[in-house]
């Protein structure tokens, strides 16, 4: 497989020439339905150009995490330095005569790629964490103030990201809220699966006479990682009467297909700084028009409280707000791959999947769902002989392979289910797949694990911290 992938060290992808699905001076493959900043494309990167862009990675780790903290290309920290210069040259003038009309152009820019209706749709927030914050603090306030009724539900998934599944517990079940949990299998072996548990999970919600008031929807959950088939789910909460539905997708923009006309959820979150190319951190936060968002407020109130959702969030007290205003810079980035960010997707999938087949042949192991339901992402079994027994032996065999191997990259456990017995995989890795990755990164983390393998490690030996 080696041969079949790569021919050198310095190759960005499997296939060298398709970088950008051609060949670096073929200009016609380039059309993209999404914004671009110039009226004549801009020239293709080639791979030199890559390795460039992120030559301030530290050369001697395979980055297979891009999922947790995404990364950002040189010329858009070069954008995002000039913009910080000139707030501090100058910071009035920037304050009265820049920095909304530049947060505006990056909204805009936000608005036509995620297909929403019109930019006032559009806030740009710090994380996808406040804008969960924003939305579960609206729920909160309808318990408060009488408008829904102790014991009324809120439904999210099992796996839900952690700060989320916080932010439900101090915003909705202190106010008096029953949250829901769907309970998802792992491995996963299709969406119907999730579709039945997520049915299930409405029809206990409404109960007794209850409510289901608000329904968290994970895009692409963190860990273990899977697509969920938010449209479906969504459409089944118009079905089941829910009130309103939140789809936080951390992951979304730049990893999955982002519309929001298709998707059709009341509000959607998406990081900007992971699958984007934006400098941590910022998000945004799509609030549907028709839905009431007179309630909506940052959590931080300035002296823009009441001027609605997106004017709260693009003044919140003296801060940096410059990854808010590099959108335009990371979108001429974007546009200087083949099919922009489409393209960008499509590859990434592409090669984290073949990157997964590659892992789980090498080591005997599966996928933890089907190649349809990977975004840039993809969980890959360990060998049951590593003996992971526990969320403490997944954090430290991450530890071993970042400070042993040189090699970044989440662990899961995943408990064994009765009944099953010895052999059963318990360990999962996420690895990630971005532009910068290469072959290379993953031949690393197939030969550390074969080499702990070899040497009879097991999770036991590793010194208690």
């Amino acid at each position: 497989m080696a041969s079949s992938l790569h021919s050198n060290n310095t190759q960005i992808c499997p296939n060298p020439t398709a970088l950008n699905g051609g060949s670096a001076a073929d200009g016609k493959s380039q059309i993209s339905k999404k914004p671009r900043l110039y009226a004549d494309p801009p020239p293709l990167f080639t791979p030199s150009d890559i390795i460039s862009e992120f030559s301030h990675h530290d050369p001697a780790v395979a980055r297979i995490n891009n999922g947790s903290f995404g990364c950002c290309p040189s010329s858009v920290l070069s954008a995002q330095n000039q913009l910080q210069l000139q707030w501090l040259r100058q910071p009035d003038n920037f304050y009265f005569n820049q920095l909304q009309p530049k947060i505006i152009q990056s909204r805009t820019i936000i608005k036509d790629i995620i297909n929403a209706d019109h930019v006032d749709e559009v806030s740009i927030v710090d994380n996808a964490t406040t804008a969960a914050a924003i939305v579960l603090q609206q729920i909160a306030w309808g318990f408060a103030e009488g408008k829904f009724c102790r014991g009324d539900a809120a439904v999210m998934l099992h796996y839900a990201y952690g700060s989320v599944k916080k932010s439900v517990e101090a915003y909705v079940t202190r106010a008096g809220g029953c949250v829901i949990e769907v309970p998802l299998p792992f491995p996963v072996s299709s969406v119907d699966e999730i579709v039945k548990e997520f049915r299930q999970a409405l029809r206990r919600g409404k109960q007794n006479g209850r409510k289901v008031r608000l329904a968290v929807i994970d895009h692409v959950t963190s860990m273990p990682t899977v697509v969920i088939p938010v449209k479906e789910l969504v459409t089944i909460c118009r079905e089941e009467g829910v009130d309103q539905v939140f789809v936080d997708a951390a992951h979304g923009i730049g990893c999955v297909d982002v519309d929001m006309k298709q998707i059709g959820a009341d509000f959607y979150t998406s990081n900007l700084h992971k699958w984007f190319f934006c400098p941590p951190s910022v998000a945004f936060l799509y609030c549907k028009k028709s839905t009431n968002n007179s309630d909506l407020h940052h959590p931080v109130v300035s002296h823009e409280y009441g001027n609605g959702l997106a004017i709260e969030s693009a003044w919140i007290g003296t801060r940096d707000y410059s990854s808010y205003l590099v959108v335009p810079k990371v979108l001429e980035f974007i546009n200087r791959f083949e099919g922009g960010i489409e393209g960008i997707k499509k590859r990434n999938h592409e090669y984290v999947v073949q990157m997964g087949q590659m892992l789980v042949k090498a080591w005997g192991t599966r996928l933890g769902c089907p190649p349809e339901m990977c975004s840039s992402m993809v969980m890959v079994g360990l060998p049951a002989c590593l003996g992971i027994s526990s969320d403490h032996d997944a954090l430290e065999l991450r530890t071993c392979l970042r400070d042993k191997f040189g090699v970044e990259v989440p662990i899961y456990y995943r408990p064994p289910k009765d009944g099953e017995e010895g052999g059963v995989v318990t360990g999962y890795a996420r690895i990630s797949y971005q532009v910068y990755n290469k072959v290379e990164d993953y031949y690393k983390f197939r030969d550390a694990i074969n080499q702990l393998v070899d040497n009879a490690f097991t999770c036991a030996s590793l010194p208690i911290s």
